[in-house]
Parts: C-alpha cells; structure tokens; sequence
C-alpha cells in the first residue's frame, strides 16, 4: 500500500446524505486519532483536511448518486482511488432519499421550490455501485465507526474485510437478548436483516428497522407475509420494507409487490362505490 516511506493515504467524500456516517467515524475518538498518526487523511471536510482532487488509497464515500455535479466527481473520485469503499445506507443502497424514486421527484421540487428549473436533480437517487467499481461496502445508518476502522485496518494490510451478513437474530442470540417479535408481537425486520448494529434496537426492546439492509438468503416475503397476518395493514408493510435500505433487493422487489396490492385494492374499493 505504500511507496517506499510514504505512509498510506485516505480520503473520506460525502454526496447526498445526513453527514451520520461521517460523525460515526469521527466519534471514534482516540482510535481515530491514532489512525491518523499511521495515514495521512488529505481529505475530510467534516474532521477539517479538504483535497478533494487528492489520489488516495483508499477513498471513503459517504451518500448516495442525486445530482449530475454527483455522478461526474464520483467517477474522478473512482479513477484517483485504490480502494472505494461506500460507507452507510445512503452510498450502500440509495438510502431514505431514494424513497423519492417511488414518486414524481419533479411534482415535488416544483411544490418546494419557487424556480425548480435551477435544481439539479437526477430522476432516481442511487447508489455509489451503479455508478463505479465499488470494492467494499459497508452498511449501516449510520454505519459502525468500529467496522470502518477494522475495514481500513484490514485494507492497508492489503486483504478484504470479512463483513458479516448474517440476520440480526443471530446477534440477539449471542447478545442473549428476548426476541421482541415472539415476546412482544413487534414487527421487527432482524429475521431479513444484516448483523452489525450489534442488536441495539431488540437489546432495548425496540423492534428492527432493517439499518444495515438485507441478509444473505433473506427470506423477506416470508416475514411480510407474517406481518400481514398479524394484522399490519398492506401499506404499511410496504413502508416497512421500502424505508432505509429500500432501494435494495430483495427489500424494493418486495416492497413494490405490496405497494401493488394496496394499489389494486384502492382501485377495487373505488369501483365498487
């Protein structure tokens, strides 16, 4: 990773997005600080250091695909980078943004704006790898400032990461924490959802909001069904499923199959008076 006594070069770049997963890296603390020592990071406005023009060797990006200016400085981004590495929901899956993708995104900048001619807006808001090469994606909203930095630690020393992508209810095993969907009846989405938030939401009795997108073999049209029968209203299993990570599959396939069905029952309803 370096040349001679140059030390490793990072850079952390934000497109649409919350900002989130950049404070999650830098409420790291002293692990940031002591990564800082090893790297030199050349270009992170959010920490202070902006070079955004800077080649790197590996290049975190933070937010998703939602404007032209977006798509041309990714692609200059991609070509200075050894390693890009897509950081949270929003650069991993289009993130709570692309949920205007399911909509007229123009009726809605001409409701907000008194000259929507001067937005620049892209039809869809997409991620990162619809874009570029991506080498690494790391989900979350926000992601884990841990994960970030074992990741960096993992690619300096010129290996992938192993990223777990086992549900959420496997970590509620080992965290030994009760099942909030069979004790307390909530709609949680841990059974079709990746580990990494280390079960905090069911930890505290909270039900799953699918954070860090789907699980390997996720079965999501077996747990929609489940909540229906539980008496979760159609629509409302759709925004479930087409929420934070909506953009991914199987989560959108799925999710647009509800959405459908509310629609053909809309229309049924209004037929018949």
């Amino acid at each position: 990773m370096t040349t001679g006594t140059r030390r490793p070069r990072i850079a952390v770049h934000k497109f649409s997005s919350c900002d989130g997963c950049q404070l999650a890296f830098l409420n790291l603390g002293e692990p940031l600080l002591a990564l800082a020592e090893a790297v030199d990071i050349l270009h992170f406005a959010e920490a202070g250091p902006v070079d955004e023009e800077a080649e790197v060797d590996i290049a975190f990006v933070e937010g998703s695909v939602a404007t032209s200016q977006d798509a041309a400085r990714l692609h200059g981004i991609r070509q200075r980078s050894r390693y890009l590495v897509t950081i949270g929901a929003c650069a991993t899956a289009g993130g709570i943004q692309a949920l205007r993708n399911l909509h007229d995104a123009d009726a809605w900048v001409s409701g907000v704006y008194a000259q929507p001619e001067h937005i620049d807006l892209l039809a869809d808001s997409t991620p990162i790898a619809e874009s570029v090469r991506v080498d690494l994606e790391l989900w979350g909203c926000p992601v884990s400032g841990e994960q970030v930095l074992g990741a960096t630690k993992a690619l300096l020393a010129g290996h992938l990461p192993r990223v777990d992508h086992s549900a959420v209810c496997m970590e509620c095993k080992r965290q030994q924490a009760v099942c909030v969907m069979v004790a307390q009846g909530r709609p949680c989405m841990g059974p079709v959802t990746s580990t990494g938030c280390g079960a905090i939401c069911p930890r505290w009795q909270r039900d799953c909001y699918a954070c860090y997108g789907p699980a390997v073999q996720a079965n999501v049209s077996a747990l929609a069904t489940h909540l229906a029968d539980t008496g979760m209203p159609a629509d409302e299993v759709a925004r479930r499923l087409l929420f934070i990570n909506g953009h991914a599959e199987p989560f959108r396939s799925e999710g647009l199959d509800w959405q459908a069905r509310v629609i053909t029952r809309q229309g049924r309803e209004e037929e018949q008076g």
